[in-house]
């Protein structure tokens, strides 16, 4: 392959792989934080975990 060739390809292959990345880093920006359903869930692990620590109550017949 002739070096010229074989050099335009390198640098086209440079910037699909850059604006790729571009496109990547955009994407994850624009997603929004699931900090607020992490939050949620780790407390509604917290209840179900003192539920099912608590003691039985007795049923009185």
């Amino acid at each position: 392959m002739h070096p010229e060739t074989h050099l335009a390809l390198h640098h086209t292959r440079t910037a699909e792989l850059r604006a790729a990345a571009a496109a990547h880093r955009l994407a994850t920006e624009a997603r929004p934080p699931r900090r607020e359903l992490r939050i949620r869930l780790g407390w509604t692990l917290v209840e179900v975990g003192l539920r099912l620590a608590a003691p039985t109550p007795a049923v009185a017949p």
